[in-house]
């Protein structure tokens, strides 16, 4: 059709489409109603939160209370519950201090800290340097095979490099003592061992010195490096502290001294060994190295490398006492004589008083998996509501009655946001109010720009998760495991991560999923609060994050990122990809040049239709061709050879549920579609109203195509599916509210036509009733008031009447009677009654395509032309009525027969009704007739003998 001849049409009766702000009014009204109705629900959501945040505060307070208190902690139970002699419960004792003083936090006071020997700090025998894989340099090859790190035998490297290579050089021979130790000697002082030559560890220290856990680990050895070290030599090692005799087993490890050009190479060596640094993520750690630099007999000047790194990446102290120390005496011994050194005995951390105890914070320490199952407690919630006005095809109705999707996805989306805020704002006050640190040391402008970026974030999400569900059951199901999996998973996956230094990237990655998104900033938010704690400052805020680039800047900017992209993407699938929701869009339906071509090759590439000739109504019918070029104001429904097919499945052909449907409906006129199930009534009213496209042809409303505008047709358009589709907390008055402001109906307007709908369907006594408690039929006279509301052109009626009582079937037909004088009504039903009492024109459908067109009394003119003759006699005489029947007419044919009942078609232009009764009086002398009728051909006789002529043809 032309852009004119549309043009032309829609000026005599303008369509108003209700704007977008009233759209957005009609639903919004719509969802607070439905959701007061469902106030429990919402309470009981809301009080989730509080009873998981009234668990973590419980097992915080039962935590800590296991644990005791000062007292318990600073005894030694190893007395209390032994009988040892008092030496051995003294040094028992001793130990005992010694491991709980190891760890961070220490509780009790101590006045005299233990004075504990310096070890150097020696790579582990897994770690230590050796050639590269991919190197030929000559730094390379001076290194060990990587083949020792299986026997154990790694030594430990120390790079040298300064101004006098010479001096440098001499200076690093000197670091591993002026005496050679190859056997072991008992009779030196342990204190002049450890100060004298090189002894490490690879254990890593605490964060306080009160005591070394190096000296306390009965596995883990110290190691001697020297020059030409004997692999085999070990000895045990005595040490006393604080009169405690501590026992080591030390081994020895050759040293290696390299020399290096300059610090860059040192540098550049160093930094290639750390994990994240080289393609096969290698680790090459090295004892130590030093850059001499201008070093003279003067001048003592040195920049010294040590290792630090520890494998939990905890914060530690270094041991970088000794090696400062064998740097000094290096060169004392070098320039002043072997004998003058700088002795380092001991170190020990400051005195302290008693401190409390630190308190178990469960909250930020085991919090994140519990809030991140509180937060996403509620993508079930909102996946379960959309997918559920999908699956019974709430929002499709809702569609067809001109609601939009951007309203749609606006106040959907402002109602999921309302709610999920409320929800969180319930859980950062009961939170705080419960004294869970992770709420209370965090600034609530850091938490509130967190959880609101993510809860939106969330909800893209779940309009996303929703394209591909189409039931409620699966989408809940999914929901509650991806819920349940992520808050047990995400810790994991992070902490897998988080050990390993290289894989920030990753971090990063892993990141985009949603659920981790959200672990990482809990996470984060946790450890701001424990680090706040530690160090006795107030809340932190957006400065100290912002200085200290920590984590959750990332996660704010991916989450941020994240939520923008999702719910385009979930958009633009919603109209593309959705399932169950009704017709696809084009992929690049936002492009007008796509729609113009595709419109232009539909109007073009109109299919050839061949008409049975004998068919002549039907063929009549399809002068539709020159209405699509010529159109009437009052043709309102225009179909030309429109066609749907499924294909086929399992080995089964296609289905042409609708074969080139050509039909045209006038305003004013009431067309019935009447044919056996699977005839493909459905299947028409479902391409007429969207819910699914057309294989080929097209139609048009009001000029309007159905593949092309059919968000304009929706606002012209009533249905009356042939399912209820209603909202059981709404009452009928507010489903009637709900779709008259759609319609654009409001104030007194909008008043007047919700009573006159309800008067119309007898439906004003229970107009305040709940749907849900409405009745079968009241349901369907509602659907039918909905579909009349706001005075639509084009109305679809699919079986109105189903489960009616007949009264309310008369009131029923004498509204639809009332209300089709401005409109094109197309009803589908199975009732021949309900066809003759409302219908102008009645079509009778079979496999796909029309049969026959044509007002009930045409019809049965047309393809009665006779009458039914019904008898009863008993079974014995069943041959003596057909005598009398051939009396009546010789061309009557038999067309029923059972126990003595038997009906016969009588040729109208064969039989005079006064011969009939003539015989049957005239009969009733010799046979015992129990009952007898004549009657004029119906609208059912009709319906039978179409139906089986199309089978026979087929």
């Amino acid at each position: 059709m032309s852009e004119i001849s549309k043009t032309s049409t829609m000026e005599n009766v303008p369509i108003k489409r209700a704007s977008l702000a009233v759209q957005m009014n009609a639903l919004m009204r719509k969802n607070l109603t439905f959701q007061k109705r469902n106030l429990g629900t919402n309470i009981r959501l809301l009080v989730i939160p509080v009873l998981l945040c009234l668990l973590l505060f419980g097992l915080e307070k039962l935590v800590n209370h296991v644990m005791g208190g000062l007292k318990n902690t600073c005894e030694c139970r190893h007395c209390q519950e032994t009988n040892h002699n008092e030496e051995n419960c003294s040094y028992v004792c001793s130990v005992e201090l010694f491991e709980m003083a190891s760890i961070d936090n220490f509780p009790c006071p101590i006045s005299q800290p233990a004075k504990w020997p310096q070890l150097f700090s020696i790579p582990k025998s897994e770690f230590r340097a050796t050639k590269r894989d991919n190197s030929r340099t000559l730094n390379n090859l001076e290194l060990p095979d990587k083949s020792c790190r299986v026997s154990g035998n790694c030594p430990v490297s120390i790079l040298i490099t300064g101004f006098n290579r010479t001096l440098a050089q001499s200076l690093g021979k000197n670091l591993y003592g002026t005496m050679a130790f190859s056997e072991p000697v008992d009779a030196l002082d342990p204190f002049t061992v450890l100060s004298e030559y090189i002894i490490g560890t690879s254990t890593d220290l605490a964060f306080t010195y009160y005591a070394d856990p190096a000296f306390l680990d009965p596995v883990e050895p110290l190691f001697l490096v020297q020059q030409n070290c004997n692999p085999n030599m070990s000895f045990p090692l005595s040490i006393k502290v604080d009169g405690v005799s501590l026992f080591k087993e030390v081994e020895c490890v050759e040293g290696l001294t390299l020399w290096r050009r300059d610090s860059s190479s040192i540098n550049r060596e160093i930094y290639s060994g750390f994990k994240q640094s080289n393609p096969n993520k290698d680790i090459n750690e090295y004892f130590a190295a030093y850059d001499f630099l201008n070093t003279n007999g003067n001048i003592f000047n040195v920049t010294l490398w040590h290792k630090e790194t520890s494998n939990d990446n905890k914060k530690s102290l270094s041991r970088i006492l000794r090696t400062l120390n064998a740097a000094s005496n290096s060169y004392l011994q070098f320039f002043r004589g072997a004998n003058v050194k700088m002795v380092l005995d001991f170190a020990k951390e400051m005195p302290k008083s008693a401190s409390p105890m630190k308190r178990l914070d469960i909250s930020a320490a085991f919090g994140p998996p519990f809030f991140t199952w509180i937060i996403e407690m509620l993508l079930p919630v909102m996946l379960v509501s959309l997918v559920y006005e999908k699956q019974n095809n709430l929002r499709m109705i809702m569609k067809m009655h001109s609601l939009g999707d951007c309203p749609y996805w606006i106040i959907t989306y402002a109602y999921f946001l309302l709610i999920s805020s409320l929800y969180i704002l319930v859980f950062i006050l009961f939170g705080s109010f419960l004294g869970l640190k992770i709420f209370t040391l965090n600034d609530y402008s850091v938490q509130s720009v967190f959880y609101f970026i993510y809860i939106n974030l969330q909800i893209a999400l779940a309009f996303f998760s929703s394209i591909f569900f189409s039931e409620v059951k699966t989408a809940a199901v999914i929901g509650y495991v991806y819920v349940f999996a992520s808050g047990l998973f995400s810790g994991m996956i992070l902490n897998e991560f988080h050990d390993d230094n290289s894989n920030s990237s990753m971090i990063i990655l892993i990141q985009i999923l949603p659920f981790m998104s959200l672990y990482r900033g809990l996470s984060e938010l946790g450890e701001y609060s424990l680090r706040a704690e530690s160090i006795g400052v107030g809340r932190v805020g957006w400065r100290d994050i912002w200085v200290e680039k920590q984590g959750l800047l990332n996660v704010l900017l991916i989450m941020f990122g994240e939520w923008v992209v999702l719910l385009m993407i979930a958009f633009y699938f919603d109209q593309v990809l959705s399932i169950g929701s009704g017709v696809r869009k084009h992929p690049l339906w936002f492009m007008r040049c796509v729609n113009s071509e595709r419109k232009r090759s539909s109007e073009i590439q109109q299919p050839y239709f061949s008409v049975e000739v004998e068919k002549s109504d039907v063929a009549q019918e399809e002068k539709v061709e020159k209405l699509l070029h010529r159109p009437c104001d009052d043709n309102i429904i225009v179909c030309s050879k429109l066609k749907k097919v499924y294909p086929g499945r399992d080995g089964n052909p296609e289905k042409f549920a609708v074969n080139g449907l050509t039909l045209t409906v006038s305003r004013g006129e009431c067309f019935g579609m009447l044919g056996p199930n699977g005839a493909g009534k459905t299947s028409f009213i479902k391409m007429m109203t969207g819910l699914t496209p057309p294989s080929s042809g097209t139609a048009f409303v009001r000029g309007l195509d159905i593949g092309q505008d059919m968000d304009k047709v929706y606002c012209s358009m009533g249905v009356c599916p042939q399912h209820d589709l209603l909202w059981e907390t709404l009452t009928g008055r507010e489903h009637l509210l709900f779709y008259g402001r759609l319609k654009n109906l409001h104030g007194s307007e909008l008043e007047e036509a919700v009573k006159e709908s309800l008067q119309s369907v007898n439906l004003s006594d229970k107009a305040n009733t709940l749907s849900g408690k409405y009745s079968g039929g009241m349901k369907r006279r509602l659907s039918v008031a909905i579909s009349l509301i706001g005075n639509p052109c084009a109305v679809y009626l699919d079986e109105p009447s189903t489960g009616l009582d007949p009264a309310s079937r008369k009131y029923l037909w004498s509204a639809l009677l009332n209300a089709k004088q401005n409109k094109a009504i197309i009803l589908t039903t199975h009732s021949m009654e309900e066809a003759e009492a409302l219908c102008d024109r009645v079509g009778i459908f079979v496999d796909g395509s029309l049969q026959c067109i044509g007002n009930p009394k045409e019809l049965k003119q047309r393809y009665g032309g006779y009458f039914m003759f019904t008898i009863t006699t008993p079974p014995d005489q069943e041959g003596e009525v057909e005598k009398l029947v051939n009396r009546i007419s010789s061309q009557a044919s038999k067309v029923y027969h059972l126990a003595g009942t038997q009906k016969f078609q009588l040729s109208k232009q064969d039989v005079k009704l006064a011969d009939v009764f003539k015989e049957v009086e005239s009969a009733k002398k010799e046979l015992s007739i129990h009952a007898w009728g004549l009657t004029d051909t119906t609208l059912e006789d009709v319906f039978i003998k179409v139906a089986k002529g199309s089978n026979s043809l087929t």
